[in-house]
C-alpha cells in the first residue's frame, strides 16, 4: 500500500523565531552573510562563496546579462535561463564576464529619425534617462547623440518630433577614446560636472557609458562577487536534453556554475547530465540540481556529483505544479528534511553538498526562516522580477506599475525540456501561470533592505554567520491566530499618504 507521512507538510509562514541571547558583539554590522555555493571536503573551502545567500531563478522573466551584473555586484549569483538558443545563452554569459565594473554597455538606444514618442517609451520600458543615439540605434552603432531628460518637455513639444531635432548632438559631447582607464574617466566626469561619460572607438562607435552615479555606487558595493580575474561571477542554466551541446558552449563562454533546471531532480536524467559532466570536466566544472524534496532525492543527487542541491516543487508563486499534478511538499517541511541529509551525508563522507531553498519566499522574513533550517543559500524569482534589472516590461496597470513575470511552465515561457519526463518535445500541459508583480524599483535599494532585516534577525537569535545560526535557532509552529496576532490588529491604521 501506499506510504502516508505522519507529520504534516509545513510551510514558511508556519513558523516564528524564538530570539536568543545576544551579546554586546552580536549587532548587524558584524554579521556575515558569507556562505558556500559548492560543494567541498571537510577542512577545505568551497571553490565558489556567496557573500550574500541569494541567487535568481532560472527563469525568462527574471535572469540574463543585466540582472547577472546587478546581483553580483551585490554579492549574489544570476543563473541565466536556459530556455533560449545555445547561442544566446552563451552570448549572456559572455557579456557578464567581458562586463568591466564602471563601463556600462548601453541598452537604450535610438535612431535620429526616431521620435519623442519612442523616447517616451523606452524611458518607461527600461526606467533609463540617458539614451544613446546612434546611426542604427544599436548599443554598437556610430554615436551621433544623446538624449536625457533635461533635452525634451512633453507639454511643449510634440510627439512626433524626431529625435535628432531635440537631442544634444556628438559635437557638443564630451567623449573618451577607447582605452580609457575607469579612474580617467571618472576624473573627466568630475573636472567637466558630467553625469555620463561616452566611450568611442577610432570609427566614432559607442563602446561604453561611464556614469557618475555608478562611482558612488561601486563604493557602496564591497560585497560583489569576483572571480580570480576581477570578472562577475555567473551562473546559468541547463536542462538534461541538449546538455552536450549546451554544457561546452556555456563552459567556453565562461559560465563559473551550471544549474540542471528541472521541475524534479529524482530522476535517471539528471544522473545521466551530472555524469557526462563529471567524465568530461571531471570537478572543474560545477553544477548543481534539483529540485527535490526529501532525504531520498538529496541522497541520490549528491551521490551522482551534484555540487548543490536545490530543494522545492510547487511552491514557486508562479507555479501550480501541486493544483496540476498534486505533486509537492511544503517548503518548510522539505527544506528541514534535505537539510538533516546533507549533514547525515556529511558525517558519513566528509563531503559538503549545500543546499538551496527554492520557492515558498513570500516574505522577506522566510529568508532568514529557510536559512535557519538549514538552507546554504536561497534561489529567488518572484522578488527579483520586480526590479528595474529584470528583463519584463515595466507596464501600467489599473493606475500602478508592474512588471511581467511568468513561468518557466506557462504557455509563455513554453519551456518543455524543465517539465519534459523522457517524452515528446512539447509542453503538454502548463505548470505556470503568466501574471504581474508590483514594480519595486532599483535592485540595490530593495536587497540592502532585506538583507539588513536578515542580520537584524540573525542578532535577535546571537549568530553572526550562517553556520550558527542553524546552531543556535530555535522555531515554534504557530496557530493560524497567532499569525493573525503577528500583524497589525485592533487598531485602525493611519492612512499613510495623508501623513
Amino acid at each position: 500500500m501506499a506510504y502516508y507521512y505522519s507529520e504534516l507538510s509545513h510551510t514558511f509562514s508556519e513558523y516564528l523565531l524564538v530570539p536568543g541571547y545576544s551579546d554586546a558583539n552580536c549587532v548587524p554590522a558584524n554579521v556575515s552573510l558569507q556562505t558556500p555555493l559548492v560543494r567541498f571536503r571537510r577542512g577545505d573551502k568551497a571553490a565558489l562563496s556567496l557573500n550574500v545567500p541569494l541567487v535568481s531563478a532560472i527563469m525568462q522573466s527574471v535572469s540574463d546579462d543585466r540582472m547577472a551584473i546587478a546581483l553580483a555586484k551585490e554579492g549574489g549569483v544570476s543563473f541565466i535561463y536556459g530556455s533560449q538558443t545555445i547561442e544566446d545563452e552563451a552570448a549572456m554569459v559572455r557579456r557578464v564576464k567581458n562586463y568591466k565594473a564602471g563601463f556600462v554597455t548601453s541598452d537604450s538606444n535610438l535612431r535620429p529619425d526616431q521620435t519623442l514618442a519612442d523616447v517616451i517609451a523606452l524611458k518607461e520600458q527600461l526606467g533609463h534617462s540617458t539614451i544613446a543615439v546612434t546611426d542604427d540605434g544599436t548599443s554598437s552603432g556610430k554615436l551621433l547623440g544623446i538624449v536625457t531628460g533635461r533635452d525634451y518637455r512633453v507639454s511643449r513639444m510634440a510627439m512626433t518630433d524626431r529625435v535628432d531635432s531635440f537631442m544634444t548632438p556628438l559635437e557638443k559631447l564630451i567623449t573618451a577614446p577607447a582605452g580609457t582607464s575607469l579612474k580617467a574617466a571618472n576624473d573627466i566626469i568630475w573636472e567637466h560636472k558630467l553625469n555620463s561619460l561616452p566611450i568611442l572607438d577610432d570609427d566614432g562607435r559607442l563602446l561604453y557609458f561611464v556614469f557618475r552615479k555608478d562611482y558612488e555606487q561601486h563604493k557602496e558595493n564591497p560585497l560583489e562577487l569576483l572571480d580570480g580575474s576581477k570578472r562577475y561571477v555567473v551562473g546559468a542554466g541547463i536542462n538534461t536534453r541538449d546538455y552536450e551541446e549546451r554544457v561546452p558552449a556555456l563552459v567556453d563562454a565562461g559560465a563559473d556554475v551550471l544549474c540542471i533546471d528541472s521541475s524534479e531532480g529524482f530522476t535517471e536524467w539528471q544522473a545521466r547530465t551530472l555524469a557526462f559532466i563529471r567524465e568530461k570536466y571531471g570537478d572543474s566544472v560545477k553544477v548543481g540540481a534539483g529540485n527535490v524534496v526529501d532525504r531520498d532525492g538529496f541522497l541520490f543527487l549528491a551521490r551522482a556529483g551534484a555540487d548543490f542541491v536545490k530543494v522545492g516543487i510547487g511552491g514557486g508563486s508562479i507555479c501550480i505544479t501541486r493544483e496540476t499534478k498534486g505533486i509537492g511538499r511544503g517548503q518548510a517541511t522539505a527544506v528541514i528534511e534535505v537539510a538533516a541529509a546533507r549533514d547525515e551525508y556529511y558525517r558519513e563522507t566528509g563531503i559538503y553538498v549545500p543546499i538551496c531553498s527554492d520557492g515558498g519566499i513570500v516574505y522577506d522574513y522566510h529568508i532568514t526562516l529557510a536559512l535557519a533550517m538549514g538552507a546554504d543559500f536561497c534561489m529567488l524569482g518572484r522578488y527579483f522580477s520586480r526590479f528595474d534589472e529584470s528583463p519584463t516590461n515595466k507596464v501600467m496597470i489599473k493606475g500602478s506599475y508592474m512588471k511581467e513575470y511568468w513561468g518557466e511552465g506557462s504557455a509563455r515561457a513554453r519551456n518543455w525540456q524543465r517539465y519534459d519526463m523522457g517524452g515528446a518535445a512539447k509542453l503538454s500541459f502548463v505548470e505556470g501561470v503568466d501574471c504581474y508583480v508590483p514594480y519595486a524599483g532599483s535592485l540595490h535599494d530593495n536587497l540592502m533592505s532585506t538583507l539588513a532585516k536578515i542580520r537584524s534577525t540573525m542578532c535577535n537569535c546571537g549568530a553572526l554567520t550562517i553556520p550558527e545560526l542553524q546552531e543556535k535557532a530555535r522555531l515554534t509552529l504557530v496557530s493560524a491566530t497567532s499569525i493573525v496576532e503577528g500583524g497589525a490588529h485592533d487598531v485602525l491604521v493611519k492612512d499613510q499618504s495623508t501623513q
